[in-house]
């Protein structure tokens, strides 16, 4: 049988299940469940949305947040200390360079040429990928810690970067164990992360723009212009 895709989604209560409790026919919520690409799903772990958030924006929050804590958590940087993350234009990465410089952590980015003044605006030293980038990071600061969001073959770099393979993570790269690098493929806790966005969207402290909104009948387009990179922030379905 086919399988629905989809994991994270905001929208209204229509009906709450048998022993659920904290939620209400109407609220309006965002969260995780599974085959959210639909008219209807059902939401495994959910939060009501902050004020001012539109449902195409709440949708882009749930995994992307809950990776960034999960990647930072394990990366274990520290106030005061530098974080590169490679690939940091997405919704991932704009989570994690705003979460990271609300916790006290000099971070740089790399992303495309047409992105360094988004990264900046984030809060990010910027810095083109390509040949001599290794350098240009060099120049930016020392770096303590580096994640790997682009899997696009930079692990080697990231360790002498860092010094310490143990300083880097990647959810990108299967390859990582190779280098000594952990990979994070596992979630952790979703209602804790969703918490945690509410929080810091309140106060004003993460924004993850919609790049783009595709119609369902166009879910296809919308992984393949995904794939395709170069993003800056999220890419939603709308319903």
């Amino acid at each position: 049988m086919p399988a629905g895709v989809g994991l994270d989604a905001a929208g209204v209560v229509d009906e709450v299940g048998e022993g659920v409790d904290g939620v209400e026919v109407g609220d309006r919520v965002f969260g995780e469940g599974a085959h959210t690409y639909a008219e209807f799903a059902v939401l495994s772990a959910w939060a009501r949305m902050p004020e001012g958030l539109t449902f195409e924006e709440a949708a882009g929050y749930p995994s992307v947040v809950e990776t960034a804590l999960r990647i930072l958590r394990e990366v274990g940087v520290r106030p005061g200390q530098t974080l590169l993350v490679s690939g940091a234009s997405g919704g991932v990465g704009s989570a994690v360079l705003q979460i990271a410089r609300e916790r006290g952590v000099t971070v740089i980015g790399t992303a495309g040429a047409a992105n360094q003044d988004y990264l900046r605006g984030l809060g990010a030293r910027a810095t083109t990928y390509g040949e001599g980038w290794v350098e240009r990071v060099r120049r930016l600061g020392d770096v303590d810690a580096a994640l790997d969001l682009a899997g696009s073959g930079v692990l080697r770099e990231l360790v002498e970067l860092t010094g310490d393979p143990r300083k880097v993570v990647s959810i990108a790269d299967l390859a990582a164990p190779e280098f000594g690098v952990r990979f994070s493929g596992v979630a952790g806790s979703v209602p804790e992360a969703l918490a945690e966005a509410v929080d810091l969207i309140s106060r004003g402290k993460l924004h993850i723009p919609v790049e783009k909104s595709y119609p369902l009948a166009q879910a296809a387009a919308a992984h393949i212009d995904s794939q395709a990179g170069h993003t800056r922030g999220r890419r939603v379905i709308v319903v």
